[in-house]
């Protein structure tokens, strides 16, 4: 019976992966529009990591759709985690840390959410959370390792990871069971009306995860042409037949950084440490009816953040085209 509940699944999701349509077609719509894609109790990936290229813009349409009981998955949590706890749409986190960043410490909402259990924090280590992915892109129920062997991660985790032995040298290895999100959402520097997506700087886990995804929402800087996208066939990370949805939206990392584009806005991630340092819920709870339930679009959302902010950011982001 324990090996058909791994198979089974599997199984299921190839099913499900050979039935998608990988038509090329064009499909670009809006925020909205594209976080209709999500059902309350998805799991629902993110990509980039920490405080680069987070899917912010697509986040921010899934608080004001007030989706419900998502799980969330991503490599390295950051203050995107502090939205998700704070506004309720998430109370369940998969990660292998949870912080805004190294200057402002472990996330001090994280900590109250977690502690006070009105959420759930799953810690794994980085490396494990990648392996998942990557076996989830793979179509394998579980990727054998020798990460976390003997470590207080593996011992904390419990049934959700099993020893196995090589059948070939007699090995003990863990078995990380693979993550195959119901959706991920990725930011890039530029797509296409498609979905061929490029990305400049690290990659992260975004291709594995794209591909271990049922459904995929891109968000992007710009669309550039298909024609632009042909002429530099090797910097497409992301095909277009793994992509449901394109959405344009400059600045869509913002407050994090998109890689070439703009740098963190550390004014502002400053103010937010700084407003969830004493009461991390009221504070959090005040962020989100500023940034998110205040403004009415993204660009009302640009315009809190600050023409000043936005254009120190730019210059900062292009500056190493220039060094």
């Amino acid at each position: 019976m324990a090996e058909e509940t791994l198979v089974l699944p599997h199984l299921e999701l190839r099913r499900r992966t050979a039935e998608r349509d990988r038509g090329l077609r064009e499909k670009v719509m809006s925020l909205e529009e594209a976080a209709s894609f999500v059902s309350d109790g998805d799991h629902v990936a993110l990509g980039g990591c920490t405080m680069s290229r987070t899917p912010t813009a697509m986040i921010w349409a899934l608080v004001r759709a007030k989706k419900k009981n998502l799980t969330v998955s991503r490599s390295i949590m950051s203050s995107e985690g502090e939205v998700l706890y704070g506004s309720g749409i998430s109370e369940h986190v998969i990660t292998s840390w949870f912080s805004q960043g190294i200057v402002w410490g472990v996330s001090k909402v994280m900590r109250h959410y977690t502690e006070s259990g009105q959420a759930r924090f799953d810690e794994w280590s980085h490396m494990s959370i990648g392996l998942r992915y990557r076996a989830g892109a793979m179509g394998i129920p579980y990727m054998p390792v020798r990460s976390m062997i003997g470590s207080d991660v593996n011992a904390r985790l419990g049934d959700e990871v099993k020893e196995v032995t090589c059948p070939f040298t007699g090995e003990r290895l863990l078995a990380l069971p693979a993550l195959n999100p119901d959706i991920a959402l990725i930011h890039v520097q530029r797509a296409d009306a498609y979905g061929n997506a490029q990305l400049d700087g690290l990659q992260f886990m975004d291709i594995d995860m794209a591909m271990a995804a049922n459904r995929v929402i891109l968000t992007t800087e710009q669309i550039v042409s298909n024609d632009s996208i042909r002429r530099a066939p090797d910097q497409t990370r992301i095909p277009f037949f793994t992509v449901d949805a394109v959405v344009e939206v400059p600045y869509g990392s913002a407050p994090h950084e998109c890689y070439g584009v703009y740098e963190p806005f550390f004014n502002h991630m400053d103010a937010l440490a700084e407003q969830t340092k004493k009461d991390p819920e009221a504070g959090i709870k005040k962020y989100l009816d500023d940034f998110y339930y205040g403004p009415s679009s993204w660009s009302d959302y640009l315009d809190l953040l600050g023409a000043a902010e936005i254009v120190d950011a730019s210059r900062r982001g292009r500056s190493i085209y220039n060094d």
